[in-house]
């Protein structure tokens, strides 16, 4: 429970609806084996997971809470005057130090309620609440609370610390009900790592925070921010860093779910926590780990590159590739212009070729409804595109003019694709649909038990595409039945390569896999670290793609074995596209590569100074992509210039099609361009 939660805020940690907090790893580690297990070894990092709990935390959901009356004296000093917040286990008020005649002297209290009937429960409760009071009462520092007392009374424990007015972050961003202003929280944050580097080098021993999060921070009127909470801080002792699982799910860094607790973790926890209040996207309703999925910028265009950088660091999945401390964090912070008052520290986010850039004329732009993250297809004069108002639509190509739409029953993320005089796309509906590409009437529909992201393929006559429902499915084009269906361990939102009677395909599962086309049996499995997103592409023998571990892999197209293996300094959503002897990539670290197709060795790479999920497309010797910076870029295909840049009005993660000398592409902004190639 957050130690001092104030009249007004929007719950405590322990009693929100979408939030979960493990319990102490000292209390759930004295618990028999295979509960303790539960929390330490069989957490599924892709998917959202139960938190393990333990017996004291049920008593307490059964027991009614006993509250202290208005007026009502402890120890014949401290005098209650309201409760501030009610948790699980315990309850803070906001009381009064009585021995202060002339001045009114106010505390927050903090009780632990003993309502567990088994008497080695209520020991545990007993040690984990003493263990806090030792633990701040070793601890000096302007952001961290004071402790005054510590005592037991009538059969409950309390905790007498200094009483802080304000708001916690949570409840800031709440109110606000929109990301939060950059540089206010710059400050914040350099605030925060000044703690954490305090704590980090505690003497004798260094302390973890373990469960960074908005609702554990608080802000004063003054600006100043004060860290609370720390009842499952953990003293590191070097020879033995393994516990129990432990943290808040969506904040909590992947090796806290191993049981691992580094300093490192708290840094991830702070970039979960700002990524939460510079974008209001919520990280506990995700799955764990995806920031890469919800770039920054996306949610909020005024955010700087050079904050977005310092959180996408912060928020890497290796500890090795994140800050290594907080004071190297802090410094990065430190540096974006207008954070340090009376100073403006220029930080350059792009080469110089990309600010002199030339500019290319607009063709004309198609406005939606809603976002458009689907890639466009052009055929026979028309653009077909999905969107996120739910709409399939169809576009004049050379004119730019409205044709028709199909709504279905969710928004868009799939690529049409268009096969004889049929456009076929997915939903987040579950839904493929088969469509007529002159008037966009339904031809059929196949239902899936899932949101389809992957993007359909086809080749005689036979659909293949994934969906959420972890099924890779082949569908008859004629009549939309199911020929056959293969069944992975996550989403499929990769989309397919056929070559040879082979489907090549990737998984959230980690794996790339090779289908017979025919039948759907298995060819063979190549496992990666991370999901695979990334579309694969077929040359010289190889199946070459990108995972979300950072590395784009040339794979045996017979066997599945790496052939070569490129490492990024990010994930790979971007899908590849092979051009020559060429293959061309993006990744989430900012830059475009040119790798080369045997062996994958790197010709040479482009930075555009944010991120790239777009996948690249060649023409006429040139590389076109999107960025999330909003910009749609043309690259020197042979040497990786920028022959010139457009910008929209937010991010770019469509990929482009180009036809007849015009690049088509949508935005985030709602639009659909078609800029001179």
């Amino acid at each position: 429970m957050g130690l001092i939660k104030k009249v007004g805020t929007r719950g405590l940690a322990s009693s929100s609806s979408h939030e979960q907090t493990t319990q102490p790893a000292e209390a759930i580690d004295s618990l028999p084996t295979d509960l303790a297990q539960g929390g330490d070894t069989r957490i599924n990092l892709g998917q959202p997971q139960p938190t393990p709990v333990d017996q004291s935390s049920r008593d307490a959901a059964e027991a009614p809470m006993h509250m202290l009356s208005p007026g009502s004296t402890l120890q014949e000093r401290y005098q209650i005057i309201a409760p501030l917040g009610v948790g699980g286990m315990s309850v803070v008020y906001r009381g009064r130090d009585l021995r202060f005649k002339d001045v009114a002297r106010y505390c927050a209290i903090k009780e632990m309620s003993q309502s567990a009937s088994d008497s080695h429960t209520r020991l545990l409760n007993l040690k984990n609440f003493q263990r806090e009071a030792g633990l701040l009462a070793t601890l000096q520092h302007p952001a961290i609370p004071k402790v005054y007392d510590f005592f037991e009374e009538h059969n409950r424990v309390y905790l007498v610390l200094e009483l802080v007015d304000g708001k916690d972050l949570e409840a800031v961003l709440d109110e606000a009900r929109a990301p939060l202003d950059e540089l206010r929280v710059a400050r914040w944050a350099i605030q925060i790592c000044d703690v954490l580097h305090y704590i980090h080098h505690h003497q004798p021993e260094t302390i973890v925070f373990r469960d960074m999060k908005p609702s554990n921070v608080m802000v004063d009127s003054n600006e100043r921010i004060v860290l609370i909470d720390f009842g499952i801080a953990r003293n590191l002792n070097r020879s033995d860093r393994k516990g129990t699982m432990i943290g808040t799910e969506g904040y909590s860094p992947p090796e806290q779910y191993r049981g691992l607790a580094e300093p490192v973790g708290d840094l991830y926890a702070l970039g979960a926590t700002l990524h939460h209040l510079l974008t209001a996207s919520d990280p506990r309703l995700e799955t764990p780990f995806t920031f890469q999925d919800r770039p920054m910028r996306q949610f909020n265009p005024k955010l700087s590159p050079e904050m977005e950088r310092i959180v996408v660091k912060a928020l890497e999945y290796e500890m090795e590739a994140r800050w290594q401390s907080a004071e190297e964090m802090k410094q990065a912070l430190m540096a974006i212009p207008g954070v340090v008052a009376g100073e403006r520290v220029v930080v350059p986010t792009m080469p110089a070729v990309i600010k002199a850039a030339a500019q290319t004329e607009l063709v004309w732009k198609f406005t939606c409804e809603d976002e458009l993250r689907s890639s466009p297809c052009v055929s026979a004069g028309t653009v077909f595109i999905g969107c996120y108002d739910t709409n399939i639509y169809a576009v004049d190509a050379r004119r730019g003019e409205f044709r028709w739409k199909y709504a279905t029953e969710g928004g868009i993320n799939s690529s049409p694709a268009v096969w004889d005089d049929n456009v076929i796309i997915g939903s987040e509906d579950g839904g493929v649909y088969c469509l007529d590409v002159r008037r966009g009437a339904l031809r059929w529909t196949c239902r899936t038990d899932k949101p389809i992201r992957s993007s359909p393929r086809v080749e005689d006559r036979v659909i293949f595409v994934g969906s959420d429902d972890q099924h890779i499915y082949a569908l008859d084009g004629l009549r939309g039945s199911i020929i056959w269906k293969y069944r992975t361990w996550n989403p499929i939102r990769s989309s397919a390569c056929i070559q040879d009677d082979v489907i090549f395909i990737g998984g959230d599962d980690g794996c790339v896999y090779a289908l017979d086309a025919r039948s759907g049996a298995v060819r063979w499995k190549q496992r990666t670290q991370q999901p695979v997103r990334s579309s694969p592409v077929f040359a010289e023998g190889l199946v070459i793609v990108g995972s979300l571990d950072q590395n784009i892999y040339g794979l045996d197209a017979a066997g599945g074995w790496p052939a070569w293996r490129f490492r990024t300094g990010h994930y790979v959503n971007s899908s590849p596209y092979v051009a020559g002897t060429r293959v061309f990539v993006g990744g989430v670290d900012g830059l475009l590569y040119a790798l080369d197709v045997k062996t994958g060795r790197v010709a040479w790479k482009f930075e555009v100074g944010n991120q790239i999920t777009s996948s690249p497309r060649v023409a006429n010797g040139r590389v076109y992509v999107g960025g999330v910076d909003g910009y749609v870029y043309c690259v020197d295909a042979n040497n990786g210039t920028l022959i010139w840049k457009y910008k929209t009005e937010a991010a770019v993660v469509s990929s482009p099609f180009i036809h007849d000398g015009i690049v088509y592409i949508g935005s985030l902004d709602y639009n659909l361009y078609a800029l001179k190639a």
